[in-house]
């Protein structure tokens, strides 16, 4: 089973930044720590280790839902896909036209091409989605 690179985990760090005091994202949902939501509500709290725990939580979860994918064979596409998790949620990815091509094997430039369609959030395009900071694995 592949894991997130540390090349990920730093980047997500860097990209979500942490903030340990629940904030309302781009959508209005409840956030803390580095973009985790479970059970986050208006008021709550946590310390850095809480907010490193949360990341690696989230992680895992969304390595079990990029590792049902097959067809994922590099570290750099996984740790990609794990990305998208992460910011869009594991229902999206599922119905997302972005795993279908990469299930069917379509040419890399066409699953490319599906993640410009995947930067926006609550009616803008968010910066944080279309980096180019995005992490590089071999």
């Amino acid at each position: 089973m592949r894991r997130a690179s540390q090349t990920l985990i730093d980047y997500l760090k860097r990209a979500e930044g942490c903030k340990l005091q629940a904030y309302q994202d781009a959508e209005g949902v409840w956030t803390i720590g580095y973009g985790h939501t479970k059970g986050v509500k208006r008021g709550d709290r946590c310390t850095q280790y809480q907010a490193e725990q949360y990341l690696r939580e989230d992680l895992a979860e969304f390595e079990a839902v990029a590792n049902q994918c097959r067809r994922i064979d590099t570290q750099g596409k996984f740790d990609a896909i794990l990305d998208f998790i992460y910011n869009c949620g594991p229902k999206n990815w599922q119905s997302s036209t972005l795993k279908k091509h990469i299930e069917t094997g379509m040419p890399t430039w066409q699953t490319q091409e599906q993640f410009l369609r995947w930067v926006n959030s609550g009616g803008k395009k968010l910066g944080g989605l279309v980096s180019d900071e995005a992490p590089r694995t071999p």
